[in-house]
C-alpha cells in the first residue's frame, strides 16, 4: 500500500525517525517558539516559564503559549522530519503523499467515520479517566493525575475563546498543524518502517499508535488515543494515501475545537470537554455506523487498487 522511505535496518530507521522527531518536538520546536513568543510576554524568560504553570491566573499568556505549541508541532513534526527525509534518506518528502486523485465521497466517509468514532471512543475516555491503579502504584497515579490536571487546565485555558481570532489561531495550532505533523511522523514515516521490521501490518499500526499516544504524556487518556491512532493507521494503510489519515486527524481535532467554540457561543449544547461517555444507545448506534463506513471504505480502496494493477 505504501513504500518505505529508508533502505537501512528497519528497527534502526524507526528509532532514528522517532528520536529525530522527538528532539524537534520536545526541544528545538519549543525553543524556537519561546524565542518567537518573548516579544508578546511582559517580564523575563523565567517569569514566563513560572507563570505558564498557572495559566488561568495569567490570561495574557494565551497567545505566547499557542506560539510555543504551534512551533513545537511545526518544526518538530513537520519541518525537521521533512529535512530528515530530504537530507538523510535523500528522498523528496512530498513523495510521501500519494499523487492519485482524492475522491470527495471518500473524504465525506472519512469525516463520518472520524466523528461517529468519537461516540465509541467516549466509553474508553470515560473508563481511562477514572482508572484506579493498585495501592502500590499510588505515587505513580498521583504524579500522573497531577500532570493530567495541569494539561486539562492548560487546554481549558487555551480553548476559552474571547474572539473569532483566538478561535482561528487555536484551530491552526490544535487542528491543522497536528493533522499534518503527527500523521507525517507516526503514519507516514514510522508505520511503514515498523511494517518492514515486524512483517505484520497490524503490529505496525498498533505500535505506531502506542508511540503516538505516548508522546502526549497523558496516562489517563492513553488508551483512547491509542485507539484513535490505530484508526488513523488503518485509514492510511487501506487507502495508501497519507492525506486520508491527515484529513481524519484534522476532522477529529477540528470538530472538537469547533464544537467548543459553538458551545461557548450558546449555538450548540454539546460539551466536548465533558469526560463522561455518550449515552449507550448513541454509542451502539455510532459504533455500527463506524463499522459499516470502515468496511465500505476498505472495499472501495481494495477495488480501486485492483483496477490500477
Amino acid at each position: 500500500m505504501y513504500n518505505s522511505i529508508s533502505e537501512r535496518n528497519p528497527w534502526s530507521s524507526a528509532l532514528l525517525i522517532f528520536l529525530t522527531a522527538m528532539m524537534g518536538f520536545v526541544i528545538i520546536g519549543p525553543m524556537i517558539g519561546l524565542l518567537l513568543a518573548m516579544p508578546f510576554v511582559d517580564g523575563s524568560f523565567m517569569d514566563f516559564l513560572l507563570n505558564a504553570s498557572d495559566p488561568m491566573s495569567h490570561p495574557e499568556l494565551k497567545a505566547p503559549l499557542f506560539i510555543v505549541q504551534g512551533c513545537a508541532t511545526l518544526f518538530g513534526l513537520i519541518v525537521i522530519p521533512a529535512l530528515y527525509v530530504f537530507s538523510i534518506e535523500r528522498k523528496n518528502p512530498f513523495q510521501l503523499v500519494n499523487q492519485r486523485p482524492v475522491y470527495g465521497i471518500m473524504l465525506l466517509i472519512t469525516a463520518g467515520i472520524t466523528i461517529s468514532f468519537m461516540a465509541t471512543n467516549s466509553v474508553f475516555i470515560d473508563w481511562n479517566a477514572n482508572l484506579q491503579l493498585p495501592e502500590s502504584l499510588k505515587g505513580l497515579q498521583d504524579w500522573a493525575k497531577e500532570k493530567e490536571d495541569l494539561a486539562a487546565e492548560i487546554t481549558k485555558f487555551l480553548t476559552q475563546f474571547n474572539s473569532f481570532g483566538e478561535f482561528a489561531f487555536a484551530f491552526l495550532v490544535i487542528a491543522i498543524l497536528p493533522g499534518i505533523g503527527e500523521e507525517l511522523v507516526f503514519r507516514g514515516l514510522l508505520q511503514p518502517e515498523l511494517h518492514r521490521a515486524t512483517k505484520n501490518i497490524h503490529v505496525a499500526i498498533w505500535l505506531s499508535a502506542i508511540m503516538f499516544s505516548a508522546i502526549h504524556m497523558q496516562f489517563f487518556g492513553f488508551v483512547p488515543r491509542v485507539l484513535l491512532g490505530a484508526l488513523f493507521g488503518y485509514l492510511y494503510y487501506w487507502s495508501g494515501d497519507l492525506r486520508m489519515s491527515m484529513f481524519a486527524h484534522f476532522v477529529n481535532n477540528g470538530f472538537s475545537v469547533l464544537m467548543i467554540y459553538l458551545n461557548q457561543l450558546k449555538i450548540v449544547d454539546m460539551d466536548m470537554e465533558a469526560p463522561e461517555a455518550a449515552p449507550w444507545p448513541a454509542v451502539v448506534g455510532f459504533t455500527i455506523v463506524t463499522f459499516v463506513l470502515l468496511v465500505y471504505l476498505k472495499k472501495f480502496y481494495e477495488a480501486r487498487n485492483s483496477s490500477l494493477q
